[in-house]
């Protein structure tokens, strides 16, 4: 059995940092070999040779008492102390950088490149418009859309690895406006998109597709969900639990159209956005009926950090999402 270890070892602290003496550009140094994870390519990009980029890291570790980068495989790997100095590193120099230089963002000669995290159903949406925007306005900008995995994306905009998220965040909202109301300081902003509502869909030919779809039907059948975090647990089967009913999850997906196409081989029924039916082609093959109780409304919100609220590329991108969501959803209701 191991010996447990001797509760009167201090634990090491780290070193103070004299930050009148600290070498600001060894910061800059950092944030470029955090971001590329790679001496050569940080060194390429600050115009130093990579003996000039390890002599800086050498001088910050000696300063904060901390390996910080570690060599792994064809590049390096963060300590945790890295991990955690990161945000707060890149935070301060883009401010700093917007300070004394900002940026003014030009569309028609932008080569920016924005990171979208939205569920496939949401970009279905919206990214036809989007991309009518980008030829007409910007035809040097470039998207990526990653797959949103969670209800919370926080973390991702925290990091910088996304530049903004689209999605239903309940919880993230109602958390921020408690914020707000205790006087707390807020890090996130939010923009509402668009409101939506949710059916239930099955395949043309299914049992249920004719006569009343009362609730001892619906739960009754076997169903498939739609779960982003693969939890077989979601907000239809929260209202069914406030009824005291529940139903038969056959089958959790991660995304709206595989569930779509599914539904239209099997006798699964799947709850998925009104709006969404309409753009995946399978109009002809599924059937729509309304819910046979009250789920709430679906707000649909871009979420963003507040360290890009300045920058004039950010709000531009926002503007074109923003531009996109009404379109699309002013076609809908067109005859």
């Amino acid at each position: 059995m191991p010996k447990a270890p001797s509760p009167a070892a201090p634990a090491t602290s780290a070193p103070s940092v004299n930050f009148r003496t600290l070498d600001l550009n060894l910061l800059r140094v950092f944030d470029q070999v955090m971001a590329e994870r790679s001496l050569t390519r940080a060194g390429h990009n600050l115009a130093m040779t990579q003996p000039a980029v390890s002599n800086a890291l050498r001088r910050l570790r000696e300063v904060l008492g901390d390996d910080l980068l570690r060599r792994s495989g064809y590049g390096v790997e963060p300590t945790p102390r890295a991990q955690a100095l990161w945000p707060q590193v890149r935070e301060a120099l883009q401010q700093l950088q917007d300070s004394l230089a900002p940026r003014s963002f030009v569309a028609a000669s932008a080569r920016d490149t924005f990171v979208l995290a939205m569920a496939d159903a949401t970009a279905a949406e919206l990214m036809p418009g989007l991309i009518e925007i980008i030829e007409r306005d910007a035809p040097g900008v470039s998207m990526r859309v990653l797959p949103l995995t969670t209800r919370d994306p926080r973390q991702l905009l925290e990091g910088e690895s996304v530049h903004l998220a689209v999605g239903h965040f309940p919880a993230v909202l109602a958390d921020l406006t408690g914020r707000v109301q205790a006087g707390q300081p807020v890090a996130f902003a939010h923009q509402r998109l668009y409101d939506g509502d949710y059916v239930c869909v099955m395949r043309s030919g299914h049992p249920l597709a004719r006569g009343p779809l009362t609730l001892k039907r619906f739960c009754a059948a076997h169903h498939l969900l739609v779960s982003f975090s693969g939890r077989p647990f979601g907000f239809v089967d929260e209202a069914l639990a406030s009824l005291g009913q529940t139903r038969r999850i056959v089958l959790t997906v991660n995304q709206f159209f595989t569930a779509g196409q599914v539904v239209t081989k099997s006798n699964l029924l799947t709850v998925l956005p009104r709006h969404f039916v309409r753009v995946t082609g399978l109009q002809s093959e599924l059937v729509l009926r309304e819910l046979p109780f009250k789920v709430p409304a679906v707000h649909v919100d871009a979420l963003w950090h507040q360290h890009s609220q300045a920058s004039s590329a950010q709000a531009w991108l926002r503007r074109a999402v923003a531009a996109s969501a009404g379109k699309a959803f002013a076609e809908q209701v067109q005859p």
